[in-house]
């Protein structure tokens, strides 16, 4: 079945591969980058004047080949093209979904996103990802972690800014654990992008690993299409001065309980999501704290999971 996010249906995902090159590769994928920008700007004006979008039914230009090679077709600024070979950095967990991809013919759709370019040593070089949008089901088959759950427990989580705080319960409710997955140093001005996302990542398996080994059979998160609409609170070490802090918050917790709900069926952890009014501020939230001693995170958390199986059990 499809994962459902964000109020529609994803049927397909993206794996990012980084690479570095030099030299003649780096030329030619530079050349190729700097003219399809110039004819999406050339197309996107001719499209404003025309009823109907144009379209066409290019060949395949980035090939994925064996031992995880990308043959990608470029142009010069001559206009001549050619073939180059990119060997992005591949994961062992996603040898195997490259080869799936490969051996069983999956259709896929590839890019080349070009990150950073300089020159060093009188070489030209470039950063960049080839980017493999494959069907969700190829990924789940070929990345699951566990494929049963014989869990019997119910979790919630809460997402901010730096940590992301499970509350685990039993089927009455009560607190049976709970566990705070920091990640300090990705929310730091400045941070890398790519860098923090890595770490995210990270938390969020090791999230889902410490759920599944603590009996978790269903995971409750807040609903990123309400959330976003709600006020948040603001952090301590905001910018508060910029007018769009609150949006960029928003955006940057709903991304997260995204990349959590599609990594939560690769532990065989069914998902559920529920309305995060009052799971912050009410008065069930102090009591919480009181009750259990916890941190306003953690008894965040615990409302979420409380609200997830009431939901169920109706």
């Amino acid at each position: 079945m499809p994962l459902r996010v964000l109020g529609s249906f994803v049927d397909y995902l993206t794996v990012r591969l980084p690479f570095n090159v030099d030299g003649d590769v780096a030329k030619g994928l530079l050349s190729t980058a700097w003219l399809f920008r110039v004819a999406a700007h050339r197309v996107l004006a001719v499209a404003k004047q025309m009823q109907f979008l144009p379209s066409t039914n290019p060949a395949k230009s980035i090939t994925l080949k064996q031992n995880h090679e990308f043959h990608v077709t470029t142009i010069k600024y001559n206009g001549s093209t050619g073939r180059v070979v990119v060997k992005p950095t591949v994961s062992r967990s996603y040898r195997e979904l490259l080869n799936a991809v490969l051996f069983e013919r999956v259709k896929y759709m590839g890019r080349v996103v070009v990150r950073d370019y300089g020159v060093r040593g009188n070489q030209l070089w470039v950063h960049g990802e080839i980017q493999v949008t494959i069907p969700l089901d190829v990924y789940f088959e070929h990345m699951s972690k566990h494929k049963r759950n014989a869990g019997r427990l119910f979790g919630g989580v809460d997402v901010n800014t730096d940590r992301i705080n499970l509350a685990i319960i039993d089927s009455v409710g009560g607190l049976i654990d709970h566990k705070t997955f920091w990640f300090s140093e990705a929310s730091r001005k400045g941070f890398p992008k790519h860098k923090a996302w890595g770490i995210i990542g990270m938390r969020i398996h090791e999230l889902l690993d410490y759920a599944y080994n603590h009996g978790v059979k269903t995971l409750f998160l807040e609903n990123p299409e309400i959330l976003g609409r709600l006020r948040l609170m603001w952090i301590k070490n905001g910018d508060r001065g910029r007018e769009n802090y609150n949006h960029k918050v928003a955006t940057f917790r709903s991304t997260i309980i995204e990349k959590i709900a599609l990594k939560t069926p690769l532990y065989s952890i069914r998902l559920g999501y529920v309305n995060p009014k009052g799971t912050t501020n009410s008065k069930k939230h102090d009591e919480t704290m009181r009750k259990y001693r916890l941190d306003k995170h953690t008894a965040s958390a615990h409302p979420t999971a409380l609200k997830g199986l009431t939901h169920q059990q109706k």
